[in-house]
């Protein structure tokens, strides 16, 4: 799989690595796993893996490039990194929300965002939300705003009613 972009996300897994990647890849269209690479005997003592255990998986979504790594237990994801799926439509949101929580962190998920079974955090957001954030009516804005503070899931017809008052 060449990389035709310059910038790809590298996620850093304790050793889920392929198994996220095949889990992420199921999820969206355009999706594909490329090429694995394996740990060898070099650098044991440092990385304390099995040579031929996974190194890394490249694999894409939705025609993004991605890298998982499987570097051990050091490192966590939180929620300082996630990313964002921009969503047309309510059965959009609630396909990705539904795939994307299964063994999911259900105390994580607040005003579109979620943790899923990897613990990588993830914002399942409705194109209309960037629309109504900058629509012309503060009053309008300020209600969206609070009803999107009482969602888990966001609710496009919800947002919309709200925004109109």
């Amino acid at each position: 799989m060449p990389i035709t972009q310059r910038i790809t996300p590298c996620l850093w897994f304790d050793n889920q690595a392929e198994p996220a990647a095949r889990f992420y890849a199921s999820i969206f269209p355009n999706s594909s796993i490329g090429r694995i690479s394996r740990y060898g005997e070099e650098g044991r003592e440092v990385h304390g893996q099995e040579p031929g255990s996974v190194l890394t998986v490249e694999f894409r979504l939705d025609g993004q490039p991605f890298t998982a790594l499987n570097g051990g237990p050091v490192f966590q994801f939180n929620e300082a990194v996630s990313l964002q799926i921009d969503c047309e439509t309510q059965a959009d949101v609630d396909y990705y929300w539904d795939k994307l929580t299964a063994g999911g962190d259900p105390k994580s998920q607040q005003c579109g965002w979620l943790k899923d079974k990897y613990g990588l955090s993830w914002q399942v957001v409705p194109s209309i939300v960037s629309e109504l954030l900058t629509g012309p009516s503060a009053a309008g804005r300020s209600r969206m705003m609070q009803a999107l503070f009482q969602m888990k899931k966001l609710d496009i017809a919800a947002l919309q009613r709200a925004y109109n008052g």
